[in-house]
Formats: C-alpha cells, structure tokens, sequence
C-alpha cells in the first residue's frame, strides 16, 4: 500500500468520496494516494506535540518539518497487512527537485553508535556530498531499497546515466522493526522504493507509523517517523534548519520530554532488560556550510535524541545525515577545475547548533505522540501501546505529582 502525503498540504483532494477537512490548523485528518488497486486510503492523525500544548522553544517553519527547507520533499510508502505479520515501509527523502542530471548535496555524517547500517556514507566523508534520494526503512530492506533507488536515479537521471560512465550511490539507512514486522519476510521490495521516490512532495510530512517507521518502537511506546523545523537568523539571514527521524530506540525509564522523566511514571509492567533499537536522523539546512560544520551539524543530532533521554544503548544504531541546499552547482565532472562554495563563519554556528538540537528533540516526541496500539508479532500476544498523550500532558504541563520534578523549558 502506498501512501502519499500530498493530501496532508492542503490540497482538495477526495478520499472515500468525501474532502478533508483539517482538524487542527495546518493538518489534514485523510491521507490521500491508495494502492495499486486505486482504493483510497484514510488515516487518523492526532494532534503534534505544539497542538497538545507542549511548549517546546524555538522557531518552527510554516509546516514544523524537513519540508520547511526548499526544494526538499518527502515520500512513503507505507506496508501494513496483519494477516501477513507486515507492518513496515519506505521513507523517501529528495534533498533537490534535480532531473535529467544530479546536482550535489553538500553533506556531513556521523554515527553516535555504529550498530547499524547507512550506505553511501564513505563518500560523504571523503568528497562532502552525495547524488540522489535518501531512503530509510528497516534493516532487511537496505537491499531492496538500494536497488529500487538505483533503478529510479537511472530513470530520473537519464541524462546523467546515458551519457556518462555514471554509477548510483543512494543514501539507505535502516532500523529494526522485528518486533511489530516480520522482518524475515523480506516485505519491503524495490519497487516500494521506486514508490516512496515518485510520492515524493514538499507541504507537512505524515507522522508515526508511516514509511520505514510503520514497525517501529521508541522507548517502548509506538513510535517511527517524526519530523520539526527551526528557523534562525545569521547575520541578518534568515535559515532553515529541519529534521526527519526514524525513531525506535530508548528505554522506557530513560525517556523525558521537556525536562520532565515522565517515562518513570509511565512504567512497563515487564521491565526491558537492553535497548534493541536505533534512530536515523536526517538534517537539512538551506544554510551555507562546510563539510566541517555539516559534520559538526550532523554531530548535534546526539544531543537532540539526548534530550529525550538515550544514553546510546550498545545495540541502538544511531546514525545521523546532516546536508546542505546551497550552492546548487552541476555534478564535480562538469563543474571544471576550481568550484567555489560558501560557508557561515564557524563563529556563527551556535544558532544553527541549537535549532538542530531543538528540532530533533521536538521531531523524536512528534513521532511518538502520533502512536496507537499495535499488536507485537514478537512475543506473539503482547501489544507495543501508544503514548497516552492526555497522561503526558498532565505529567509535562502539570509537573507531575513530584514537585521537585522539573517543568517545561520555557521558549527562547
């Protein structure tokens, strides 16, 4: 099943033969696209994290997401069938609405905690930028999405592959959904890729159980994909700074949001012995960087999952993508000898540092707040449950019964 999140930008599109009408400001209540059979699809959202009244600091952008950076877009598709243990999918990210040729994607990477996998990656290191789509899914995925997003990068760049000694190297990252997914089943397919690509729009970004974050569990709660944004201003300039998470890692006492250790009063009847997960996290900016400073932002990632709690488990594979839209130019081979690029001074970072922080933090409780019951397929019988957001907000927004605990961070 493929779902799109252009119904979410404020189009009037129809599903089951009726308009959506947003619930709360910004936000569409149906999901549009369908299957290949056509068939509409329709999809609760609850209210976002600022909807619920909790007053996370900053600036968000007009969407509060990655999408909030220009020319970035985002697509799903999103696999749940019960009666085969499925519940898994794509995220697509395009960083450039490029075609016909590949521009670079100015790029940083670092990993917290390397106990997963992100492809494509040593080039980033050693070159600063990468060409094409970012996919994240689970981690048996990685293949079949690899091959899915080379086959559309052949197509989306024909000029590019026809006329060059050209070869894909797409960004794939992955975290583990065995425990809602039945991995083993290889579900995920190319062409769930190829899907998850031509979805692809900019506007609000769906949340928790969409694309690669259908299967996933964070600080046992229902979790998966989240998203938030920041805008700072450097030198009279104003920049954004967005972020996409694939959240499943953390555990259930470790979790805090704003401050408040609400996972200790929301504790699980059978206590976790290890962390089993991890997070991707994925930074855009249309700020001017350096491969240095893009490797710094992406470093800030771990403080932003900190925030909520993780202490970086040895299995949870946190591995962060930070890239930057400036400075569109055409691929190295035709840029001739000498390419010029901008960079903010290095002595300017700290705004953008904290939006990243703040953005991340925000996008982890988006995903999470957005969770509903879910049926474990692994131990069969037990169920990974939503967050109760009516509880957090009374823990957060009421300090709890502790009155030593602290509240929320006041904005800045």
């Amino acid at each position: 099943m493929v779902q799109d999140g252009a119904m979410l930008a404020g189009l009037r599109a129809k599903v089951k033969g009726e308009t959506c009408a947003p619930p709360w400001p910004g936000r569409w209540r149906c999901l549009g696209f369908g299957d290949t059979t056509g068939k509409a699809v329709e999809m609760s959202l609850k209210p976002r994290t600022r909807e619920l009244g909790l007053p996370f600091p900053g600036t968000p952008g007009p969407w509060n997401a990655i999408t909030d950076v220009a020319g970035v877009s985002v697509g799903f598709t999103t696999l749940t069938d019960p009666a085969r243990a499925m519940r898994t999918g794509v995220t697509a990210i395009r960083p450039r609405p490029d075609k016909g040729r590949p521009m670079p994607v100015w790029a940083g990477v670092h990993a917290l905690n390397g106990n997963g996998e992100m492809t494509g990656t040593h080039w980033v290191n050693d070159a600063g930028y990468f060409l094409g789509p970012i996919l994240v899914t689970n981690t048996h995925g990685i293949g079949a999405c690899h091959h899915g997003a080379t086959e559309w990068m052949i197509r989306h760049y024909d000029t590019h592959f026809r006329e060059e000694h050209a070869w894909a190297m797409p960004i794939v990252a992955e975290t583990y959904d065995g425990t809602l997914n039945d991995i083993n089943a290889l579900h995920v397919r190319p062409e769930h890729a190829v899907a998850a690509l031509d979805a692809a729009v900019s506007g609000p970004v769906a949340e928790g159980s969409t694309g690669g974050g259908n299967g996933m569990i964070a600080y046992g709660f229902k979790g998966g994909t989240g998203t938030s944004s920041r805008r700072v201003t450097v030198g009279g300039q104003v920049y954004t700074v967005g972020a996409l998470v694939q959240a499943n890692y953390g555990r259930r006492e470790w979790f805090t949001v704003l401050g408040v250790p609400v996972g200790r009063a929301m504790p699980l009847a059978v206590p976790e012995d290890a962390e089993r997960g991890s997070i991707i996290v994925i930074l855009a900016t249309d700020a001017p960087l350096s491969d240095a400073l893009l490797r710094g932002l992406a470093k800030r990632a771990a403080l932003g999952i900190g925030r909520s709690g993780t202490v970086g488990g040895n299995s949870s594979g946190d591995i962060f993508l930070a890239f930057s839209t400036a400075d569109p130019m055409p691929e190295p081979i035709h840029a001739g000898p000498v390419i010029t690029r901008h960079s903010l001074n290095w002595n300017g970072m700290d705004p953008v540092y904290e939006a990243a922080v703040q953005a991340v933090d925000e996008a982890v409780i988006n995903a999470i707040v957005q969770g509903e019951d879910v049926p474990c397929i692994k131990p069969a019988g037990a169920v990974c449950p939503g967050i109760d957001t009516d509880a957090l907000c009374r823990l957060v927004l009421g300090r709890g019964t502790d009155p030593g605990r602290p509240g929320p961070v006041p904005d800045r």
